[in-house]
């Protein structure tokens, strides 16, 4: 593989995470085939297994609050680029707040995720959400 293409593939996977983050707090359950390949599995602590993106939406749209936004930041990307898989690994923040309010809830989390190369781009396949710490305010 090329210098260029893995850079580019890198640049590309970077993206699909602050994608996948700003679709979780504008709660565009819609355009979840952006980040998500069709077969995704998602492992984590409040939702257990749920395999299919059809599964992941409808879980997502469950955990919805009336009043209530958050807000993902994605850091410390790792990325292990292998032809047309990949291996990541990121720390998460999420904040949890009501309009003009400070968070009243925050948490840390890992995530461990498998991305695929696909026709329209690269999706994630598969991903671990473990909590590494929570505040409530």
């Amino acid at each position: 593989m090329s210098t260029d293409t893995l850079i580019a593939d890198r640049i590309e996977i970077a993206d699909l995470f602050a994608r996948f983050a700003r679709l979780l707090d504008e709660k565009r359950w819609e355009d979840a085939d952006t980040g998500f390949a069709d077969d995704v599995a998602v492992h984590s602590p409040r939702g257990g297994e749920l395999r299919g993106i059809d599964k992941v939406v409808s879980f997502m749209r469950q955990g919805e609050v009336e009043g209530q936004h958050s807000q993902h930041t994605t850091t410390d990307l790792l990325v292990d680029v292998d032809g047309d898989q990949a291996a990541t690994s990121a720390n998460s923040l999420v904040y949890y707040y009501r309009d003009g309010q400070a968070p009243h809830f925050t948490g840390g989390l890992r995530q461990y995720s498998t991305a695929v190369r696909t026709p329209a781009g690269w999706r994630i396949r598969e991903v671990r959400i473990t909590p590494a710490w929570t505040r409530e305010s």
